[in-house]
């Protein structure tokens, strides 16, 4: 097998997918889930270093706009007007 991970050791990284291999459907969707919390909660604290004075609503609108494309965000944002 090639390892994937560059700073992991290979007998470490073979064990780590072993177990996310035997790992039920439902805890690898809750892994998943906080990452994408995670990423979400780091991108919000970047919007508030570059926008200090940002209402949480825009803060909301920003992250959605990274996350969604200013294209969709504009399309979401507008219809729940």
């Amino acid at each position: 097998m090639i390892a994937l991970l560059s700073d992991t050791h290979p007998k470490m990284e073979a064990l780590q997918i072993e177990i996310i291999r035997s790992m039920p459907a439902c805890k690898k969707l809750a892994l998943v889930d906080g990452l994408i919390e995670t990423v979400k909660t780091l991108a919000r604290g970047n919007i508030r270093e570059r926008h200090p004075v940002a209402t949480p609503q825009e803060i909301h609108r920003m992250l959605a706009e990274r996350l969604l494309g200013a294209e969709l965000a504009q399309k979401v944002y507008d219809r729940a007007r």
